[in-house]
């Protein structure tokens, strides 16, 4: 099966290499909080955690075996769970355990991908936004002092897209070749997951 590339895929594709460059070497949650202003700060979190990276990147890649709403939708779906995390932490609403969700969502998703589950579109979407809901919830929460709330949303949103389409296209390269490699890319990415559980 083959899958078309949209002009906002490759526009996307060409923008993740670019969005990695800026964001740097892959660091833990801790470090966040050095950043200044909104957008800057918002484009450079989810490229700064490597479970935030990972669990976009994985949720694109497991899109690609669902059906084709669910799987154009992806990363629209991943922005949405993003917002909708967000929005409850600056309203005040506490998740417990957001940061064993956002390690089980990487876990999870790498599983499914070595499996090479398929589930009906509703379920699919649901656990998309589930999925990034945690991490949502983490980028609310650690928003720097001071920073534009509208302007940071708008960095996180922007890394979100880009990393899922990138994801995407990664995978439908993967499934160009071998299913293998993209079930050994999941096991990869379950092993994270279980990395960030204990951690």
């Amino acid at each position: 099966m083959t899958y078309p590339q949209t002009t906002a895929s490759r526009a996307a594709l060409a923008a993740a290499p670019v969005l990695l460059l800026l964001a740097g070497t892959a660091l833990a949650h801790p470090g966040h909080h050095h950043h200044e202003g909104g957008f800057a700060a918002g484009l450079a979190h989810p490229l700064l955690g490597l479970d935030h990276l990972l669990a976009m990147f994985a949720v694109g890649l497991w899109s690609l075996r669902q059906s084709r709403t669910l799987s154009l939708g992806a990363p629209l779906l991943a922005a949405a769970g993003m917002l909708l995390g967000a929005g409850l932490a600056w309203g005040g609403v506490m998740i417990p355990g957001v940061e064993f969700g956002i390690a089980m969502s990487v876990l999870l998703a790498g599983v499914l991908i070595a499996a090479l589950v398929s589930v009906p579109t509703a379920v699919g979407a649901g656990v998309i936004v589930l999925f990034m809901l945690f991490h949502g919830h983490a980028h609310g929460n650690e928003m720097p002092h001071g920073a534009s709330q509208f302007a940071y949303l708008a960095g996180f949103t922007l890394a979100t897209l880009a990393i899922t389409f990138a994801g995407r296209l990664g995978g439908a390269w993967l499934m160009a070749r071998q299913s293998r490699l993209l079930r050994g890319l999941g096991v990869a990415i379950a092993a994270a997951g279980v990395f960030f559980a204990l951690g």
